[in-house]
């Protein structure tokens, strides 16, 4: 069944004029014809099935007419902090974490990265990545679009930050650590707020791992092998998704 997200609230019952992309996507791509249904999300987070009235080139109309329940979300708020990675991988980053749940991603020019996002074009790029964000949301059936941001300083960001800070550090790996992870893991509980610190190609930089521990940031490793950029967080949100979310 489609999924797709309102840009407004709505209440059972109610009948809700679509967009031009999702008319588009689900009457032209996938040729829905009335009676038709596809399940909504509005901007509240309620989730919706919803039956296809009307269809014309000036609009098409859904009502809603069953309330569903969904336990699509990870339980605790994930935010990924991530050194700017080289070439196409932040859609890669961006697309397979929203599939993964999680709920922000803040891209930032780490001291070690190659790659740079110059003033004038670092809108159009997060704009093409929260389009990414909402397609994966909607194929992975979510309630929420994770929120795509930039910022240049890593400082700000965890100034900002209010929640339980990790870092995937490679030297813990190859140091042997085995258990920091599972445990900080296992003292989270559901509603929180978590975030992990992901370096770019060349790593965390010695001054970025003196600032995050100077704002209280616990370095784990990400098991014995050492994982590529934009692998490591996929590893974090399979880890918490097991921890946290299938033991809860």
């Amino acid at each position: 069944m489609q999924h797709y997200f309102l840009k407004q609230s709505a209440q059972l019952g109610a009948s809700v004029d679509l967009n031009s992309d999702i008319s588009r996507h689900w009457v032209k791509v996938m040729r829905a014809t009335p009676g038709d249904h596809a399940e909504f999300v509005d901007l509240n987070g309620n989730l919706f099935l919803g039956q296809l009235q009307t269809s014309t080139d000036e609009k098409t109309t859904v009502k809603l007419v069953e309330n569903l329940d969904s336990k699509s979300e990870i339980p605790v708020n994930v935010t990924l902090i991530m050194g700017l990675p080289k070439q196409d991988k932040a859609d890669w980053i961006v697309q397979k974490t929203t599939e993964m749940g999680v709920s922000e991603v803040i891209f930032f020019a780490a001291d070690w990265s190659v790659a740079q996002w110059k003033g004038n074009r670092i809108d159009k790029k997060l704009e093409r990545l929260q389009k990414i964000a909402a397609g994966a949301s909607e194929q992975s059936h979510r309630l929420k679009i994770p929120t795509i941001k930039y910022e240049k300083s890593l400082e700000n960001i965890i100034t900002s930050f209010s929640g339980r800070l990790l870092v995937a550090y490679e030297e813990a790996a190859k140091q042997g650590e085995k258990s920091e992870l599972c445990h900080q893991l296992g003292e989270v509980k559901s509603g929180d707020n978590l975030a992990v610190v992901v370096g770019p190609e060349g790593g965390i930089s010695p001054a970025e791992i003196q600032l995050l521990e100077n704002y209280n940031g616990i370095k784990v490793g990400l098991g014995p092998r050492i994982l590529r950029t934009e692998t490591a967080p996929l590893y974090f949100l399979a880890a918490v998704s097991t921890i946290i979310e299938l033991n809860s």
